[in-house]
């Protein structure tokens, strides 16, 4: 039996597209800073299609901090603990959004279909995100491009395709990738990069917002499967 060659590229963000923590994320920042620096958390950045790279950067420069690499990295591991800590409460203080779980089960049955992650999150934290409702066992972690990369969003794309390419024998031309998110930032992501954008206004822009970012495609949600596909797999 010949083994189908990897043809598609699918990479996903993760938050407000997957799945919707309600804010948890400052929560987990003001735990991380106090235990890594001492200071009271006062004020945070937009979090937005933004990095962790670039919003660890800011939320430093806030607090008066040199955002220098030991501090970043220091910060880091203090915010992978928070969300170890709240690991088995996440199933109750988040939710997966509509047709996610389908979704993303429907394309990894689909012969050469390769889905990953293009995500301002660290990997840790991803993948702790993406369990807690069972979301993970359809994508290959591994070869992810995530937010401890750059401030940059955009400079996540080729480190992904990179380790696609290398892991499964096969250039992906940029027509083959696939860009899933729900900001701006997501869909810049992807055109920098001659990728397919494909948008879900389920996040805090709305569908014109995202059009007019350059979306190819804008969907309202990820419950229409068969929208879903063909945004995808065209």
């Amino acid at each position: 039996m010949t083994e189908t060659r990897a043809h598609r590229l699918v990479l996903w963000d993760i938050d407000h597209t997957l799945v919707d923590y309600a804010g948890a994320g400052i929560g987990w920042y003001r735990a991380a800073l106090a235990a890594a620096t001492g200071a009271e958390f006062r004020a945070h950045p937009d979090f937005r299609g933004r990095t962790e790279r670039a919003i660890t950067t800011d939320v430093l420069t806030l607090h008066g901090i040199e955002p220098a690499e030991e501090t970043i990295q220091r910060l880091w591991r203090e915010l992978i603990a928070a969300v170890e800590r709240d690991r088995d409460t996440l199933p109750r203080d988040g939710r997966a959004l509509a047709g996610a779980a389908v979704a993303l089960a429907d394309l990894s049955a689909r012969d050469g279909v390769v889905q990953s992650l293009v995500t301002g999150n660290l990997p840790e934290i991803s993948r702790h995100k993406l369990a807690a409702f069972g979301l993970d066992e359809h994508l290959d972690l591994e070869i992810g491009g995530y937010g401890s990369l750059s401030v940059h969003r955009p400079d996540l794309v080729p480190h992904a395709v990179k380790a696609a390419s290398a892991k499964h024998g096969t250039e992906f031309a940029a027509d083959a990738v696939v860009i899933i998110g729900d900001t701006p930032n997501d869909v810049e992501a992807a055109l920098d990069h001659g990728a397919i954008a494909v948008a879900v206004a389920t996040g805090r822009y709305t569908a014109g917002q995202l059009a007019d970012a350059g979306a190819h495609t804008v969907l309202p949600d990820l419950a229409d499967l068969a929208a879903v596909r063909t945004a995808v797999l065209g």
